[in-house]
């Protein structure tokens, strides 16, 4: 079989389609995406006097799929070069291209006969070898490719995304009796290791694990808000992250989903099943009649929920399921929800609110839980080999924090087992035996270990040597050393890692003291270190607040030894004796990008949103950003022509005075913060291991600190550009007084100050032009304000 898919094709361009066309396009796969031939002329083809025989109207579906990729929001592509790998065709006049891809995956409508079709036709064209699969949601994988050859059928298998696929992180791997298991476990491999996925091996039915699970809990929650009378927003209120799930709690999610592709998802369970398990999947009354008014969330800007304007802003209003009506919102707070929410933890928020027996909110998430529990323990072996499968597909695919049995594990399976039964609910055998056995959690750990319960004894948990957990770690292990802001962890083969955990993982002086503790350790015992963490962002700059009441207060002495101390801890940072590879994700705003550009290296995820930001508040990088950026893009130039020095400080100037914060790792390479030698790791899971990996390699290759470097700047003249910039937006009414201010003290920090354009200065004279700018700007009134408003409302100010 082939070992690697270096092309891919993919079949059917709608949202899903178009979406892993693009995630595919996004790694770096050239792939082509085949849709019907059209079956009208549009009123701009006739005016042109086009025909179907023309190409650009056979193609239209597709290349119009195509470019609707840079409009939707999120944003399906990581860059707009991601559109130059996705080539355009049609299912009639381009099937014989599927014989030069190693992939082909089907994407067209949920309708067995027509995929049964389109694989016969597969079938004529491909080359022997050349693997194939599904992205059904439900449709038997078994039934597709019957009646196809027998190379195909055991290198057919389904492959289940999630929406949107650039995203959220669950893959669906659905094997039939006829794949090859060699197939199998290449997909799952790449699965994991090139399109970054958290892959499941799911079995053959009804909406295999996550959709069949995810959908029987929200018709559930459906059933019990209606029986006990409660409102739409009372029932997202406790069941979103106050129990582990998104924000968009329940119907929130729905709104975002689509309430039409619920019910079809539901309804393929429906005609599947029988018995009790049927009547729950029955679609209630109001959501049909919702369905019918087009009412289908998101979409159609109107829902479960409808967002109106008032007069004083916008409002967000409710559906009454009683009257279909839109009211305003609701929230549920009773005794149980006030005490939850003072738990640490999600684990005792939850096991505060079922124990609250009698309180109405209590009593809402128990008769939640409960069949979502019991549903999952009938359905091992059925949907999924262990139970694992199941907790992690729905951690992955729903976004909850603990799977089924992980959230059992939280509030007691005995005590919640003996409360079930005393409410006549029955109990799946298995568990009857497990708790007889004397057991009490399905999952335990042991010597660092993870072992979960199945078929009546427990199994370590399968480690995967490109995850490094830090809890773990430290459980086991323990630290080298520790304060408020930062740890500095040993993981393994000679590199220590720095994590942060403040507030927001905001750098303070605890973490500053750390990261040169850190270096100084490495120093004398260690290959090099990583600094990353695993948190829910890198970093989100400075102690914002801190420095607020510092400068209120004006203790402007303390602000300028805090500045010299952080630009002194970069400065350590990138001429560490030992490699320092920075490991960003998520949000890397302004001190987070001053940590990440000094590093020898940078291994960023994916996702990882990285600028400096500080003009937002009223401020210039302070940390020595602005020159690490400016150098950054000065390496990158290339060596072979001559460049203009002043494109490249323009260029910086524009990255800082716009806040320009990219929208993944590949953007943040065409801003200049990450480099060629830089690396991006596709799984956010893997990024820890892929900078210990960078770590050894540069360490292996005898690295050695970088020189000190002089700095070539524009001077006079490129800081009159600059300047004139600002202005004419100022004069456009882009720009106010204070935002010309702000602009004038960078333009004058990139020049060097009033010298003579190409003049060399020392890496320390543009540091002490940064923090002089920096000091001076924190003491404005006009930036205070700015400063103040972000801590409150989270949003700029614009004065």
């Amino acid at each position: 079989m082939k070992q690697s898919i270096k092309r891919a094709a993919v079949l059917g361009s709608g949202v899903m389609g178009s979406g892993i066309a693009a995630h595919l396009a996004n790694i770096g796969i050239p792939t082509l995406m085949l849709d019907i031939v059209p079956r009208a002329l549009t009123e701009k083809e006739q005016a042109k006097g086009l025909t179907f025989e023309d190409k650009v109207v056979r193609n239209r579906i597709a290349e119009q799929s195509k470019q609707a990729l840079v409009k939707q929001k999120p944003s399906p592509i990581t860059s707009k070069k991601t559109l130059d790998l996705i080539e355009v065709g049609n299912m009639e006049d381009d099937f014989e291209k599927l014989a030069e891809v190693d992939w082909i995956i089907e994407v067209v409508v949920e309708n067995l006969e027509v995929k049964k079709k389109v694989f016969a036709n597969v079938d004529k064209y491909r080359s022997e070898g050349t693997i194939v699969s599904s992205n059904t949601s439900g449709i038997s994988v078994e039934a597709m490719a019957a009646d196809c050859s027998e190379d195909f059928r055991k290198h057919f298998l389904g492959t289940h995304f999630f929406n949107p696929p650039r995203y959220l992180k669950l893959l669906e791997v659905i094997p039939t009796k006829d794949t090859a298991p060699e197939v199998l476990e290449f997909m799952k491999r790449f699965g994991e290791d090139q399109l970054g996925k958290g892959v499941v091996e799911a079995k053959d039915t009804p909406n295999f694990i996550a959709n069949r699970i995810g959908t029987y809990g929200l018709l559930v929650t459906v059933r019990e808000m209606m029986k006990g009378n409660y409102r739409v927003g009372e029932v997202d209120s406790v069941t979103g992250p106050l129990i582990g799930r998104p924000k968009s709690a329940t119907f929130r999610t729905l709104d975002v989903v689509g309430l039409d592709t619920f019910i079809h998802v539901a309804n393929n369970v429906h005609e599947q099943v029988d018995g009790e398990e049927k009547t729950v999947f029955e679609i209630p009354a109001f959501m049909k009649e919702m369905q019918d008014k087009g009412w289908l969330g998101a979409k159609t800007g109107k829902g479960f929920f409808l967002k109106q304007k008032g007069a004083e802003g916008s409002v967000i209003l409710e559906l009454n399921p009683e009257t279909m009506e839109y009211e305003a919102r609701g929230k549920l707070h009773t005794a149980a929800t006030e005490m939850a929410k003072q738990q640490k933890g999600t684990r005792r928020k939850m096991k505060a609110l079922i124990n609250a027996e009698g309180d109405r909110a209590g009593d809402l998430v128990w008769s939640i839980l409960k069949p979502v529990l019991l549903y999952s323990a009938e359905l091992v072996g059925t949907i999924a080999d262990d139970i694992v499968a199941i907790d992690q597909a729905m951690k992955w695919g729903f976004g909850w924090e603990m799977g089924p049995f992980e959230s059992w594990d939280a509030i007691g399976v005995r005590e919640s087992v003996e409360r079930m039964q005393k409410e006549g609910a029955v109990i799946p055998e298995w568990i009857e035996k497990f708790l007889a056995q004397g057991n009490e959690a399905f999952y335990k750990a042991e010597n660092g270990n993870v072992h979960y319960f199945h078929n009546g004894s427990y199994i370590e948990q399968e480690k995967n040597k490109k995850e490094i957990h830090l809890k773990q770690i430290k459980d086991t292990h323990g630290v080298i050393k520790k304060n408020t802001g930062a740890s500095l962890i040993d993981v393994g083969d000679g590199v220590a890692l720095l994590e942060f955990h403040s507030q927001s993982n905001a750098i303070g002086m605890d973490i500053i003291q750390m990261v040169n503790f850190a270096l100084e350790e490495v120093e004398r015992n260690y290959e090099g270190l990583v600094i990353g963490n695993q948190g829910k962002n890198f970093c989100v700059g400075a102690n914002l607040a801190m420095m607020l009441m510092e400068a209120q207060d004006d203790n402007f002495f303390e602000l300028d030894m805090v500045v010299k101390q952080f630009q002194n801890m970069a400065t350590n940072i990138k001429y560490a004796n030992k490699p320092v590879v920075a490991a960003p994700f998520n949000m890397t705003l302004g001190g987070g990008a001053e940590v990440s550009l000094p590093a020898a290296r940078i291994q960023a995820s994916a996702e990882t949103y990285i600028g400096l930001v500080e003009f937002g508040v009223g401020l210039i990088p302070g940390g020595g950003g602005t020159k690490e950026l400016y150098l950054k893009m000065l390496r990158n130039m290339p060596k072979d022509v001559d460049f203009d020095l002043s494109k490249v400080a323009n260029n910086v100037f524009e990255k800082v005075a716009m806040a320009k914060v990219s929208t993944s790792a590949a953007e943040a390479r065409e801003n200049g913060f990450l480099s060629q030698e830089d690396g991006i790791s596709v799984n956010p899971d893997h990024l820890l291991f892929d900078a210990k990996q960078k770590v050894l390699a540069l360490a292996n290759s005898g690295y050695k600190a970088p020189m000190r470097e002089k700095i070539p700047v524009v001077g006079d003249a490129g800081y009159a550009a600059m300047l004139l910039g600002a202005k004419t937006l100022q004069f456009g009414g882009f720009a106010s007084d204070h935002d010309v201010k702000i602009a004038e003290k960078l333009a004058y920090v990139l020049s060097g100050g009033r010298i003579k354009a190409g003049t060399l200065i020392d890496e320390q004279v543009m540091l002490d032009l940064e923090r002089e700018a920096f000091l001076s700007l924190i003491g404005e009134p006009k930036t205070q304000q700015r400063m103040q408003h972000m801590l409150l409302k989270g949003k700029p100010l614009r004065n």
